[in-house]
């Protein structure tokens, strides 16, 4: 599948096929991916936690109100922004690194045959929370479910020109 197909076939999954666990190089492929993210000035301020613990990844599931496809997804990817590594002029861009790594991780998952779900976590006060279960001062962005599709929701995008203005010379 190359990129045009990825971006194309992705979709919010929230429903996974029971019983199908995803192998750890696999996992790996995918993180490679949202690491391979561009972040100012390269700092990468970013933590992944995988949860494959069902115990953990129900209590994620329930300091989230809208991460109930945790119950039938295998695992669970938080990615974490460390904000205190960007000072300077690069101060207060983790939100977009992270989101550029969120998304990469969405293809490179959808590319792999799977299907993941992001639920944002920052801002909000759900961070709290997540941050004791995971034991951790990073700052959670995203809570992203993973697994075997199993629905094929519509594509709810599209191209849509009155939101492009063309300024041309």
């Amino acid at each position: 599948m190359d990129c045009t197909q990825a971006i194309r076939a992705r979709r919010s999954i929230r429903k996974y096929q029971p019983g199908v666990s995803i192998p750890q190089k696999d996992v790996e492929t995918m993180l490679e991916a949202a690491m391979m993210a561009p972040s100012a000035r390269n700092i990468r301020p970013w933590e992944f936690f995988v949860v494959e613990d069902p115990e953990l990844k129900s209590k994620l599931r329930h300091a989230h109100p809208f991460a109930s496809m945790l119950d039938t997804a295998p695992l669970a990817i938080v990615v974490c922004a460390q904000p205190e590594k960007q000072t300077g002029v690069v101060a207060g861009y983790w939100p977009l690194d992270c989101g550029a790594a969120v998304e990469n991780l969405l293809l490179q998952a959808v590319a792999l045959g799977y299907g993941a779900c992001w639920c944002g976590c920052w801002p909000s006060p759900r961070i709290s929370k997540i941050q004791e279960l995971l034991d951790t001062q990073a700052v959670p962005v995203a809570l992203i479910a993973v697994g075997a599709p199993d629905e094929a929701p519509e594509a709810r995008g599209h191209y849509d020109p009155a939101k492009v203005t063309w300024l041309r010379a």
